[in-house]
């Protein structure tokens, strides 16, 4: 297990935020790797063996509280945040040190999770309903919630069982749909792509080309759907 924190000019004090997390740990009679790296802002606790992170970062500009993710195999599984460094580190400690979702919860009450995640944990998820769930969830999360237009699409097109069977694909918060789940998704694209922002509507384009525009996500939605090739397999 390694540790990465910055030690940049916005330390309290003089004090890193290492070494604040240190005497965290050392009140609570655990023990934490040295630091290491020059992560401006954000620690990050890392056990390669388990290939779980917890990553924490200020939640505020006068860093009184952290947002802290919980991650494994590069995937954030849950979160929250806190104003004491000792619940930082009662975290760390946990996930870490291999407890569950759950059982981390116990030790750290401010983390949270959704119920796909504890799913995944027991018996893990395909491909394509692991990332439609991780992309629903951005809901829930900073900085993704600050866009219901975005989730308002992601819903909409998810009530859709020909596209929940497809990947799901977005870039500057645009949506399109993919029918493979390794391959490059930029070029195993299947349909038209929906703009959430286009001139405060849900605009559908091919390319560069506008094909429509709707005031609802749920219009633009049956717009793709109407166009899908016919047969449209699920994403492999």
């Amino acid at each position: 297990m390694s540790f990465e924190v910055g030690t940049g000019e916005n330390d309290w004090g003089g004090v890193t935020l290492g070494e604040r997390l240190l005497r965290a740990a050392e009140g609570l009679k655990v023990v934490l790797p040295e630091h290491e790296g020059q992560w401006s802002g954000i620690a990050a606790y890392v056990d390669a063996g388990l290939n779980r992170r917890v990553r924490m970062r200020p939640a505020d500009e006068q860093r009184r509280t952290f947002w802290v993710y919980l991650q494994s195999n590069g995937l954030r599984l849950a979160g929250g945040w806190t104003a004491d460094l000792a619940e930082v580190v009662r975290a760390v400690v946990a996930w870490t040190g291999g407890a569950g979702l759950e059982e981390t919860r116990e030790q750290a009450p401010y983390i949270e999770f959704r119920p796909w995640a504890l799913a995944h944990e027991r018996e893990p998820l395909g491909a394509v309903e692991l990332e439609w769930c991780r992309r629903l969830d951005g809901i829930h999360m900073p900085p993704m919630n600050r866009f219901p237009r975005v989730h308002a699409l992601l819903a909409a097109a998810y009530a859709r069982p020909v596209l929940r069977q497809l990947m799901p694909v977005t870039s500057h918060f645009n949506l399109w749909f993919s029918t493979s789940t390794t391959a490059n998704r930029n070029t195993t694209g299947v349909g038209p792509m929906i703009w959430p922002h286009d001139e405060g509507l849900y605009g559908v384009r091919n390319g560069s080309e506008l094909l429509a525009r709707f005031e609802t996500p749920e219009e633009a939605v049956a717009f793709v759907v109407a166009v899908l090739p016919e047969g449209i397999g699920p994403a492999r």
